[in-house]
């Protein structure tokens, strides 16, 4: 049976509300690795529920003119959902020491409200980002943070040209941003989108609809963001649709008009199903990602691509325990030794997260918990992803923390 079709910010909602009820607050299980939280968001000025993890800037780098690092720190910038000065949201940075600076209030009208995805910076230091909210017709922006000011780039109409982005953005050599959105398009579906930048100072922002889901089995609500390989081909996940209704994992070739190639279909079996994170790739060209439901264990997968002359082959690495869509939402993150590194939502003893690596070994992986959340002071669902800074690991929680808003959290491997 196929799963029934919703907006992915009211399956977000129920998953959230379903799992709260769940949670037992106690002592965290011992592990070899050591955690810490960072900041606690409180809800107010300083934002709350943050829904993704950061993108990273090295001090005395390109972004550095945002929001000026202590020598020597690195500088995350990401948004928070709520909070912020109207409640709808903002966009920060932050030190490795949990000291905050937000860089932009919501206001939730036209400037956007309740950003859910990550952040892009180009080489000049400025952000860009989407909103699942707000703008002209209220259903979602791109906009760009430049030091303390923010420009809305494209506002959503709903139609044709896409609505509700929930993931980030990625750009290419030329300044272009590419993105998705989880409805809208030509058959609601939700659509791939490229945001053209002008070429003359003055000049506005260009939107243009790549592909439009929802035409037959090519798959639809995209929930991740994408990735391009060398030859300028657009790789991503959506979260159902396809073959069997569960996602794909699809490639979009450049040409007169975009190519769609289904790579893989999900079965919900153990396989896995419901793909919300997108994909990154290694050196080699091969694809990483993770399904949020299904598998051997129940609780989603994170599998590999490899391509072979054209062909393309899928293997799971490891069946995550749980159950439900209790897996990885964010995507998986890949050190220089080949290993990965994620999170889950509401797996682990307490049903609310887990950090996890899986290392290669051999041709297995090996499969190494390095933390699970309580749901109490330490942070209630990671749908976060992560990120690697001089060896720690860095991410987000949904809520919990000292103040019930989330917390930013610090992992040693």
């Amino acid at each position: 049976m196929k799963p029934e079709s919703r907006s992915v910010k009211h399956k977000l909602a129920l998953v959230s509300a379903f799992v709260l009820g769940l949670v037992a607050v106690a002592t965290p299980l011992a592990h070899a690795q050591t955690f810490s939280v960072v900041h606690n968001f409180t809800g107010g000025n300083d934002g709350g529920v943050p829904f993704n993890g950061f993108t990273v800037a090295e001090s005395g780098g390109g972004s550095s003119h945002i929001s000026a690092p202590l020598p020597g720190r690195t500088t995350f910038y990401g948004t928070a959902s709520s909070g912020g000065a109207s409640n709808y949201g903002i966009v920060f940075s932050m030190n490795t020491s949990g000291e905050e600076t937000v860089l932009h209030n919501f206001s939730g009208g036209t400037d956007g409200a309740t950003p859910y995805g990550n952040l892009a910076i180009d080489k000049s230091g400025n952000l860009y980002g989407t909103t699942t909210a707000g703008g002209a017709s209220g259903v979602g922006t791109v906009f760009e943070v430049s030091g303390s000011t923010e420009t809305v780039l494209y506002s959503f109409s709903g139609g044709t040209d896409g609505a509700d982005p929930v993931a980030g953005l990625i750009q290419d050599g030329t300044g272009n941003l590419y993105g998705t959105t989880s409805q809208g398009g030509a058959n609601g579906n939700g659509t791939v989108f490229e945001l053209a930048a002008p070429k003359t100072k003055g000049d506005n922002w260009t939107e243009s609809v790549l592909y439009s889901f929802g035409t037959g089995s090519d798959g639809s609500d995209p929930v991740g963001g994408l990735s391009f390989d060398s030859s300028g081909n657009l790789y991503g996940t959506t979260s159902a649709g396809g073959a069997y209704g569960f996602g794909t994992v699809f490639q979009l070739v450049p040409g007169a008009s975009w190519t769609e190639n289904i790579l893989y279909n999900f079965q919900n079996a153990n396989d896995g199903a419901v793909p919300y994170a997108g994909l990154v790739s290694d050196k080699a060209g091969n694809f990483y990602g993770a399904a949020t439901e299904g598998g051997a264990n129940g609780g989603g997968t994170v599998f590999e691509l490899t391509s072979s002359k054209g062909n393309w082959t899928f293997n799971v690495l490891y069946s995550e325990p749980g159950w439900g869509i209790s897996g990885s939402f964010r995507n998986v993150v890949l050190d220089a030794s080949g290993n990965l590194y994620a999170t889950t939502h509401c797996d682990g003893a307490y049903n609310s997260g887990t950090v996890y690596e899986l290392t290669p070994s051999g041709g297995t992986w090996t499969y190494t918990l390095l933390y699970t959340f309580t749901g109490g002071t330490d942070g209630l669902y990671s749908v976060s992803n992560l990120v690697l800074n001089q060896g720690k690991l860095y991410g987000t929680t949904l809520y919990g923390g000292a103040n019930g808003n989330g917390v930013v959290y610090e992992v040693t491997p």
